[in-house]
């Protein structure tokens, strides 16, 4: 027994002596983000000396590093992706996890929290593009967030970084503060929601899990020759902590950047868990815990102090905040995200009749409108699902529609090596339209839109998409029987969307309005070459407010 008690001595002591005489001391497990959690478990050490106690019994706080989405899950009572047990206390890299775990009904959240630390976002990049940056007179901005496309070019220029990596919205508290300020960037309405589907879709393919990857890639030269990484400010010194002869440096935006909170709430049900939890919550306020966190290259959690150890890499001064984004603005943006960033089941409706073979802007209407799928082809990432038919009268027998790429995920194979992503591109550039055959829209679009119910995927957006002339030759289904065919198998449960593209003049806007409507889809037209890109991001942004969308013509 002697040798039981010395050892919870050692234990309890860290070093400088037996803390409480008991045995059984109340443990408070603090689950915290990855970048804060090194400062916390030495401030849980410092803390463990101070000999305080709950409900008369000694208080020992165990930190371990968890992900906020983690967490968030556990505490809402989700059964997978969740921790072991739940924690006692909780230190997110945003008060946007906190927010959002009381919206979904997480129990045992006081109304209250502690903000540990603060770390204002930068953009970060390697010392030697910073001067080519400077040099060209390119100053970091949150419309680098944007692909090309929206900032009026059809790449970024050699001044520019070709990549800006944002984390990903889903994991880490940067990339919904990131979110927000393009939201706040481009302002609200159509052209507004397009923009911001653009930068989600441009996002998902360079976003990262945490900021330790994503300042490595900084580092590695083989996938992007300018690349720049939004991540909070302390990351910056925590990487250059490894010698480096081309250092990372942290730049503010010049429109003003955001900050994020390091917030602790008090997750404990148990009263004097509870307790302990809260006096650790409290401690943390104090001088001692803040100059902790300070050293760690964190400001302090009021912000009114700096890091002690920043860097010669990272600004002293002051960063500019934008004070246009509030705590709404940033809970809009993360569920704004949820509902662009999903990954998406869709099948593609080619129409190669007659029709597509008119001209517009000097080629036919079937060549402009592939070159345009061939560029939305990138906003997709690897996580999606696609297939494509092409259809004409009697181009597939009777069912006047051809399957050329089946319905699967995108970056495997059908059969052989090349995969789907691949295939699909070299299509966009073999499909031509049949002069003589006359559209079989109508029996296309109702065979398509059973095809996506028959594989649909509950975790993605499920659509079929219909790049067409807009007419149908009526030799098949009439109107009126196709939007009551889909009126009484549209699922609300099991949602799919039709959306149509409709290239020129001649197209039956209220016929096809009507077909788009019972499924909560859209109908866009374009007339110039120059629009369809625009076209293409208004309909995919009408995930925002999928499924209770308005008839949108």
């Amino acid at each position: 027994m002697a040798v039981v008690a010395g050892m919870l001595v050692v234990l309890f002591g860290g070093g400088r002596g037996a803390l409480c005489s008991t045995r059984e001391p109340v443990l408070v497990d603090v689950a915290a983000a990855f970048d804060v959690a090194p400062a916390a478990m030495e401030a849980a050490g410092r803390f463990n000396e101070t000999r305080t106690t709950a409900g008369g019994r000694c208080v020992l706080v165990q930190v371990t590093e968890q992900p906020p989405a983690t967490v968030l899950r556990t505490l809402i009572g989700e059964r997978a992706g969740v921790l072991s047990e739940r924690p006692d206390g909780w230190i997110s890299d945003s008060s946007a996890w906190i927010r959002l775990a009381r919206k979904q009904g997480a129990s045992a959240l006081p109304a209250g929290e502690t903000v540990v630390a603060t770390s204002p976002l930068v953009f970060a990049t390697r010392s030697s593009l910073a001067e080519r940056f400077s040099v060209g007179k390119t100053e970091m901005n949150w419309r680098m967030v944007f692909p090309p496309t929206v900032r009026g070019r059809v790449a970024p220029t050699e001044e520019e970084p070709d990549i800006v990596r944002v984390p990903d919205p889903s994991l880490a508290g940067a990339g919904i503060a990131t979110v927000a300020a393009a939201r706040d960037v481009v302002g609200t309405g159509p052209e507004a929601d397009k923009a911001l589907t653009a930068f989600v879709r441009w996002a998902q393919a360079g976003s990262a899990p945490d900021y330790r990857s994503m300042l490595a890639a900084v580092d590695n030269r083989a996938f992007w020759q300018r690349p720049v990484v939004i991540v909070p400010e302390q990351s910056v010194r925590n990487h250059n902590l490894s010698p480096s002869a081309d250092p990372v440096v942290a730049l503010h935006p010049r429109e003003g950047t955001i900050t994020l909170d390091y917030p602790y709430v008090v997750t404990a049900t148990d009263p004097t868990v509870a307790e302990a939890s809260t006096a650790f919550a409290e401690w943390l306020r104090g001088a001692e815990a803040q100059q902790l966190v300070r050293e760690a290259g964190f400001r302090s959690g009021d912000g009114t102090q700096g890091p002690v150890t920043a860097g010669a890499q990272s600004p002293v001064t002051t960063p500019k905040v934008r004070p246009s984004v509030s705590h709404e603005d940033i809970d809009e943006a993360l569920r704004a995200w949820s509902r662009l960033a999903p990954p998406t089941n869709i099948l593609v409706l080619s129409d190669t009749s007659k029709h597509m073979a008119e001209p517009l802007g000097g080629r036919t209407r079937v060549a402009v409108a592939l070159d345009a799928a061939r560029t939305g082809l990138q906003l997709f990432p690897e996580s999606t699902h696609m297939g494509l038919w092409e259809f004409a009268e009697r181009i597939g027998g009777i069912n006047g529609y051809r399957e050329r790429v089946s319905l699967g995920p995108i970056n495997r194979p059908e059969t052989g090596e090349l995969v789907r992503r691949g295939r699909l591109n070299e299509l966009t550039t073999t499909i031509t339209a049949h002069p003589k055959r006359d559209s079989s829209l109508y029996d296309s679009i109702l065979s398509g839109f059973r095809k996506v119910g028959s594989e649909y995927r509950e975790e993605m957006n499920n659509t079929l998409l219909v790049i067409t002339a807009g007419k149908d030759d009526g030799h098949g289904i009439k109107l009126s029987q196709l939007v009551e065919r889909l009126r009484a198998e549209w699922k609300p449960d099991r949602p799919v969307q039709v959306i149509i593209i409709a290239f020129g003049n001649g197209v039956d806007r209220d016929g096809l309005s009507g077909i788009t409507s019972v499924t909560n889809g859209s109908l866009h037209v374009a007339q110039e070459p120059g629009e369809i890109i625009d076209v293409f991001l208004a309909a995919l942004a009408r995930r925002l407010c999928h499924p209770t969308c308005g008839t949108a013509s």
